[in-house]
């Protein structure tokens, strides 16, 4: 049952919304997917940063999460009980945060990546007297040409790197590839795995991610594992991609009409501090529900600017409700986000909103 209008007038604005129903059916959705295909479901948990998001997952059949920053993952583990297997897809680099990562990883099943010799050696010296040994899985580079080694036979040669690592064990290999990229990624993970199994060094996981195309992981079949994160609650990125509709968009943002200065205008109290400013691509910050119509074609601080091609019908007061652009960053935005189920509220703090080191 969606939210009344009542209850909607109860939360102060401008205000984060989630629908449990539908991040719930969003979970659900891969989660069958992935079963059906073998894979095995590791959700980055960027989008959300709650460890009651987490939690769902888990219980719909994640084998854990994952964490771009230790900050962050120390948060959703301090946060659930449930949380006990964290991938960090992220290069560890500095003594600081090397130590951090040596003493959370007393705490979970804990594994990490590398892509050069710097960064490998830097976790060696860290672990070389732990209690157990750190996996380590080789980023590769599959085409979205950000961090990872950029060839089977680097990845063969750092693989061997870490298999003889005082400390560390090899986990396999990590890649995010750009969307639509299964193919490469079969074709570069098939090779690196059979490189060193040539060697007789197993690679247990072969982990890729990415929500826009995640209901064609299992054309990557030597992929064992797969990260989705915006999934849960998806964007207007990704409506525009096809990848969902409307109605599958779990993060709103309630924002409410506090100016109409023209007849085809209106401004409303969400700016750039809660919409955010990323455009991937697209043209303006965020869709009106309902209002196809209406852009929102400019944003300040606390202002957003919305415009109609004819008579806008907004007046002072009234209330509109926003898909944004990139629902990850707009979470990290806010210290809380209105979890809505049913006709229930409730106010729940972001746990790892700024957790960046």
């Amino acid at each position: 049952m969606p939210l009344s209008d009542d209850r909607l007038r109860q939360i102060d604005t401008p205000s984060v919304l989630v629908d449990l129903d539908i991040a719930k059916a969003n979970i659900a959705r891969f989660q069958a997917y992935a079963d059906a295909h073998g894979l095995k479901v590791r959700p980055h948990i960027k989008t959300h940063k709650l460890p009651m998001m987490a939690e769902l997952q888990l219980a719909a059949g994640a084998v854990g999460i994952t964490c771009q920053k230790i900050s962050e993952a120390e948060a959703m583990v301090e946060g659930s009980a449930a949380i006990r297997d964290v991938l960090i897809t992220y290069n560890i680099v500095g003594e600081q945060k090397l130590q951090r990562l040596r003493a959370f990883a007393q705490k979970v099943a804990l594994s990490v990546v590398a892509d050069s010799t710097a960064v490998i050696d830097g976790l060696s010296s860290t672990f070389r007297t732990a209690d157990k040994p750190l996996p380590v899985l080789v980023e590769c580079n599959t085409g979205a040409n950000r961090c990872g080694v950029a060839s089977p036979s680097e990845a063969e040669a750092l693989a061997v790197q870490i298999n003889d690592a005082p400390g560390l064990i090899f986990g396999g290999f990590m890649t995010y590839p750009p969307a639509g990229g299964e193919a490469a990624v079969e074709a570069f993970m098939t090779e690196a795995k059979a490189r060193v199994e040539a060697r007789g060094i197993a690679a247990p996981v072969i982990t890729s991610g990415g929500t826009p195309t995640m209901m064609h992981a299992g054309d990557a079949p030597v992929t064992t594992e797969y990260r989705p994160g915006t999934y849960i609650y998806n964007d207007r990125s990704l409506v525009g991609r096809g990848a969902c509709g409307w109605e599958d968009c779990a993060l709103t943002v309630l924002a409410t009409v506090v100016s109409v200065p023209a007849e085809n205008r209106a401004i409303i109290d969400a700016g750039s501090k809660t919409l955010t400013s990323d455009l991937l691509g697209l043209s303006g910050y965020g869709h009106v529900l309902g209002r196809d119509d209406i852009a929102i074609d400019q944003l300040s601080e606390e202002h957003g600017r919305l415009i109609s091609s004819g008579p806008i019908n907004l007046k002072v007061g009234d209330r509109v409700r926003i898909v944004p652009n990139h629902a990850c960053v707009v979470t990290n935005m806010v210290d809380e986000v209105t979890v809505i189920d049913g006709d229930d509220i409730t106010a729940v703090s972001v746990a790892a909103r700024g957790r960046l080191t």
